[in-house]
């Protein structure tokens, strides 16, 4: 599927039209998405900044899709664990960068290679406009070569 098709599903799906998250660009090569979470009424919490669940949603999806699109059909990829550290309060719209690199996806490739499991961490930094960190998110992916492929 076209990267651009792709980045306009997942701004209609649910959880992410709902909760005011938006996918402000998708690379067309599935190599970069950048995301904005904006600080709505429906989205804050009780002392009226981001909800946390919300900072991790807006996160949740893209190391694996991105991953995914990159290796292809031939294996399998899954969220395998994540974590979140909150830094400072949300009072503003926050965005999150992901940037998955060639040398990142040969890595993966390589290990993947025999047919084993590889387990992966990547980060990224829930940020302000100004670059003020908001959230630390870590996300661990799953990799392995589909049996037919190898």
């Amino acid at each position: 599927m076209k990267a651009s098709t792709f980045r306009r599903l997942l701004n209609l799906w649910p959880p992410f039209l709902v909760n005011a998250i938006r996918v402000q660009s998708l690379g067309d090569d599935y190599g970069e998405a950048k995301v904005v979470l904006r600080l709505r009424p429906w989205n804050r919490n009780y002392v009226r900044s981001q909800f946390g669940g919300n900072l991790f949603a807006m996160t949740d999806p893209f190391w694996m899709l991105l991953v995914m699109h990159r290796l292809g059909n031939d294996y399998y990829v899954w969220d395998k664990a994540g974590s979140i550290e909150f830094v400072a309060p949300g009072r503003e719209d926050v965005y999150a960068h992901f940037r998955l690199d060639d040398a990142t996806i040969d890595e993966l490739r390589n290990a993947a290679a025999g047919g084993d499991k590889v387990l992966r961490w990547f980060d990224t930094d829930v940020v302000t406009a100004s670059g003020e960190v908001v959230a630390r998110v870590r996300k661990q992916i799953y990799v392995r070569l589909k049996p037919q492929a190898r």
